[in-house]
């Protein structure tokens, strides 16, 4: 089971820290990671630091009918994931606007940068096929995450 973890970047912004390790299913036939996994990477290390700071998304779909949803992805590829590599996906909320966010989220391997993307998540009312602002006890944690 991976796990979250919660640390101090070197300038003091929270970052979390999702290990990944690269298994078959993950890789092209070069057993290289497949470009289109690293993005579902960092969607479930994005749930993660969601639920790290006390939200589950199924709980907020249930509740509120809010989904959080990709609106746009910048990434850079850098350098290729192999199979059973040990990766950690880390993630940091770089912004908050009034029914979006911004995450920076980077994939490495030891001292090894493979991927880098900027990922602006859209708060969307289920029903309403619409974006709602942020709930406020979500945004007052994020506010607490980019102010770190």
């Amino acid at each position: 089971m991976h796990t979250t973890e919660q640390f101090a970047s070197a300038a003091g912004r929270v970052r979390f820290s999702l290990p990944v390790r690269v298994y078959y299913e993950d890789t092209d036939a070069a057993g290289v990671v497949y470009y289109a996994n690293y993005l579902r990477f960092c969607e479930r290390a994005r749930t993660e630091c969601l639920r790290e700071i006390g939200f589950e998304q199924k709980a907020l779909l249930a509740g509120q009918r809010i989904a959080f949803v990709v609106r746009s992805v910048q990434a850079d590829y850098l350098s290729p994931g192999l199979l059973d590599d040990a990766l950690h996906v880390v993630s940091h909320v770089d912004s908050l606007g009034g029914a979006s966010l911004v995450f920076r989220q980077k994939i490495v391997r030891g001292g090894d940068l493979l991927f880098e993307g900027r990922f602006v998540i859209a708060c969307v009312n289920l029903d309403k096929k619409r974006p709602v602002p942020l709930p406020t006890e979500v945004r007052n944690k994020l506010e607490e995450l980019v102010q770190a």
